[in-house]
């Protein structure tokens, strides 16, 4: 009896069989490389508006990466400074949008070091997570070694995917306080809520901060709005969950863009009370 593994019909097994892990491997490739950098980044590279615009006075701030990368952002100055506030934006937009938390922050007398990641606004290169951990490393070497802040007085602040960025930060280096807003436990748990049919070993990007937040002893505050259209809040309640003390959550009303509008008293209340207790 033939076998089908020998002569013609062996051949179009075997080159259906070649066709069908080239498919998959370029399907792959693509999630990868397009998909996945489609759902985490948002870029604008156009800056719509800066501090002077709310009259505030603030530093054009130039830095190049570890890796050779040049990225922008702005000092802000407070008139009285009690810290300083190190931003790490989320994933849309740039640093002219976030205008209005700027103007929050100055009126609670913090200084702000507000900065685009690299694709972003003013600054070159493609994001990436290994990108954005440097980018923002360089601006807490700036803070440090170039405005001579003291890291017990720098509070890392993240919204959103930011909130990775100032995690993986707060791992590495010292500081004095974290505080998270709308951020997520890491990005395969986001995958499964926008993509649940897709394979998580798919997913490049891991941005896992409900691994890192674990090691992480510094006083920490984390909002996360039980509206939120975007991150679920039982992914805030999971990262606050696993955080050591100190730890305050602090439940917010509003979508995951404007929840700190709708929740203004309450989130500058508890800003103003954890940047006292610094």
């Amino acid at each position: 009896m033939p076998s089908i593994f020998h002569g013609p019909m062996a051949k179009r097994l075997i080159n259906i069989i070649l066709l069908i892990i080239f498919v998959i491997l370029i399907l792959h490739f693509f999630f990868r490389e397009y998909i996945e950098r489609r759902m985490l980044y948002h870029a604008v590279n156009k800056i719509e508006a800066t501090p002077k615009s709310i009259d505030l006075e603030y530093e054009d701030v130039v830095l190049t990466t570890k890796d050779g990368v040049q990225i922008a952002g702005w000092f802000v100055p407070a008139a009285k400074p009690r810290a300083t506030i190190l931003f790490s934006h989320g994933n849309g937009g740039n640093i002219s949008h976030r205008l209005e938390k700027i103007s929050m922050f100055n009126y609670l007398n913090l200084n702000v070091l507000i900065f685009d990641y690299r694709g972003y606004g003013m600054s070159k290169g493609r994001p990436s997570e290994e990108g954005l951990y440097l980018d923002e490393e360089a601006m807490y070497d700036y803070l440090v070694n170039k405005k001579g802040s003291i890291p017990q007085e720098i509070i890392a602040y993240g919204e959103s995917l930011g909130g990775a960025v100032a995690i993986d930060l707060a791992g590495k280096h010292e500081l004095g306080g974290l505080i998270l807003e709308g951020s997520f436990t890491s990005v395969r748990d986001m995958a499964k809520k926008f993509f649940p049919f897709v394979p998580p070993s798919v997913i490049k990007s891991r941005y896992d901060s409900l691994g890192k937040i674990k090691n992480i002893n510094v006083p920490k505050l984390i909002f996360h709005s039980v509206d939120d259209n975007i991150v679920p809040f039982e992914q805030g309640k999971m990262l606050f969950d696993e955080a050591p003390d100190p730890k305050e959550f602090v439940q917010l009303q509003g979508g995951h863009n404007d929840a700190f509008l709708v929740s203004q008293e309450l989130f500058m209340g508890k800003i103003d009370s954890f940047a006292g207790r610094m």
